[in-house]
């Protein structure tokens, strides 16, 4: 049996070890009890912080490993040195396009951007509820997410665990392109602001519609995918709400 590429054992050990500490980290500060422990809001945003970082961690192996289940092309780059040719994948872009289609460029990254977005969302008591209401706080919060999306997608991209070195993407000539940087941050706000206009004009219109649990549950994962995929990252079931859960 061939051996496990070191890309992919990198990926997984390097989750498995996080995850857990972070977890174990937050257990820690909740069970308080020591000298130096903070103050409950400086506890609080630590546990939001790490939390969004456990959930994000997860986010990413998801991507990763659907990547190197379906993609040949990531498959076929697992077996080389891994820092040498991470290092030459690390290209400053010289055009737009990186040769992926229109939908994975102007579809899949903004959703993968805003599934990250809506992960840092669920760490901030409220924000994750469209009640918000588009007020001046509502924008604040997609404008954090995006930011948050913004740093998410520049890691997927070229960090320890991105794509330069998961499948070496900017190795070869025409791998790499600005597309993914501008395209993935302002789409991700595109479509949080969008799948919450949905799940309150039009999934909330349905659900009162319908009795029918499973038709909610088709509309809230097929109107809301990048809500659907960060409720996957966090182990949640991809129809998931926390201020509006559905009953039987």
């Amino acid at each position: 049996m061939r051996p496990l590429p070191i890309a992919t054992t990198l990926l997984l050990s390097a989750l498995s070890w996080t995850t857990p500490r972070l977890a174990a980290q937050e257990l820690r500060t909740d069970l308080g009890g020591q000298r130096d422990s903070p103050e409950p809001a400086e506890r609080k945003r630590a546990s939001s912080l790490q939390g969004a970082i456990s959930a994000s961690l997860r986010l990413l192996m998801i991507e990763h490993s659907a990547r190197i289940a379906f993609q040949p092309k990531t498959r076929q780059e697992l077996g080389g040195p891994f820092f040498s040719d991470y290092i030459r994948s690390l290209k400053m872009p010289e055009t737009w396009g990186d040769g992926d289609s229109w939908p994975v460029n102007y579809l899949g990254h903004p959703i993968h951007g805003a599934a990250a977005g809506f992960i840092w969302l669920d760490q901030q008591d409220g924000s994750h509820d469209p009640a918000l209401g588009f007020s001046k706080k509502y924008w604040a919060s997609r404008g954090r997410a995006t930011a948050w999306a913004a740093g998410y997608s520049l890691q997927f991209e070229i960090g320890p665990l991105s794509e330069a070195s998961i499948g070496n993407v900017g190795l070869h000539p025409g791998t790499t392109g600005w597309v993914d940087h501008v395209v993935t941050p302002t789409g991700a706000f595109g479509f949080m602001v969008a799948e919450d206009a949905l799940d309150r004009y039009l999934i909330g219109r349905i659900e009162r519609w319908t009795s029918s649990r499973k038709l909610q549950m088709i509309a809230r994962t097929v109107l809301n995918p990048s809500r659907a995929l960060s409720n996957a990252a966090q182990g949640r079931a991809l129809w998931f709400r926390a201020s509006r859960p559905l009953r039987d």
